[in-house]
């Protein structure tokens, strides 16, 4: 493998090798797509099963008990163990936010089907109480006419699937939804930096994004000569790629071939040790680490941008 490598170098320039060399390429060699661990599902493509329903929104269509347009009433604020303070409607349900909408200026891009499964909460009736801040409370005109509940510049929602107080089975669906805390914000139970490292009592030290959510690396993807990723399409939609995150935002993760490179499809993507990385749509709050040898291609990723648990 090692005489392949050098053989290959050659054809480039002196300068752009080392210059390859020094980004990327430090972990050398094919990577092994390994057995499958104990307990993971394997799936056509290695991409994974996915926790969503066919139209790609989460629920049913058709699905909307619990979860009806009615308005908030007064807001609250719950604990959760896994997301901390929670912002809720007067009756307890769970209230969340779409990575795809825009709080400046506040707009929502969820209509459709997509608006039946996570049905938009009105801006009429809601009031602030005790936790919620009055003045981050605004409203949204929405491409029917309606007025839909914004906080912090953000559209709020409800989920078709959550049916009575406490309810959280719309977060991370799809690795774009999630709940919301108090001032409009992903709910979390701490202030990440984009990249971090956190100790599973399973996996050990594993990169988790800002939301606390593990983070992955498949091992169809490569890493030299350059960051190229073999997840497009449906796996995307399963495994979304990690945003781009400036390097001094970031803890405990190897600084070098630390960097975002562009996909195929003109998204920056970032990579760790010049390896790309991804979400799971099926890890639903921080510390799930679902994806785990799902396939026998897709592991958590070290702080060094190793597979965690990968073979040999």
């Amino acid at each position: 493998m090692k005489t392949s490598w050098r053989s290959a170098s050659l054809v480039a320039s002196a300068a752009a090798v080392l210059a390859l060399t020094t980004a990327c390429g430090q972990e050398q060699g094919t990577p092994s797509t390994g057995s499958q661990n104990v307990g993971a599902t394997a799936a056509a493509g290695g991409y994974g099963t996915s926790t969503t329903a066919g139209n790609g929104y989460g629920a049913d269509s058709k699905e909307t008990a619990g979860a009806k347009a009615e308005s908030a009433g007064q807001l609250a604020v719950s604990e959760s163990a896994k997301l901390g303070k929670v912002l809720t409607d007067g009756a307890g349900l769970t209230l969340y936010r779409f990575d795809k909408d825009t709080a400046e200026p506040p707009k929502s891009s969820c209509n459709g089907d997509c608006a039946t499964a996570w049905p938009p909460v009105p801006a009429d009736g809601a009031e602030a109480t005790t936790g919620v801040d009055k003045a981050l409370l605004g409203e949204v005109t929405r491409s029917d006419g309606t007025k839909q509940l914004t906080i912090g510049g953000w559209p709020m929602y409800r989920y078709a699937k959550d049916t009575k107080a406490g309810d959280a089975n719309g977060q991370g669906v799809g690795g774009t939804w999630f709940a919301s805390a108090p001032n409009g914000k992903k709910a979390t139970l701490a202030d990440l930096p984009g990249l971090s490292v956190r100790k599973d009592p399973k996996l050990g030290e594993i990169v988790v994004d800002k939301n606390g959510m593990t983070v992955y690396r498949f091992m169809k993807d490569q890493a030299w000569p350059v960051s190229k990723s073999a997840c497009t399409g449906a796996c995307l939609e399963k495994w979304p790629a990690v945003a781009p995150v400036s390097e001094d935002d970031t803890k405990g993760v190897k600084k070098k071939g630390l960097m975002p490179f562009t996909r195929p499809d003109g998204v920056k993507q970032m990579s760790v040790n010049c390896w790309p990385i991804y979400t799971f749509s099926g890890d639903t709050a921080p510390g799930d680490t679902n994806g785990q040898g799902v396939g026998g291609t897709w592991y958590a990723v070290s702080p060094e941008g190793k597979p965690v648990g990968a073979a040999e």
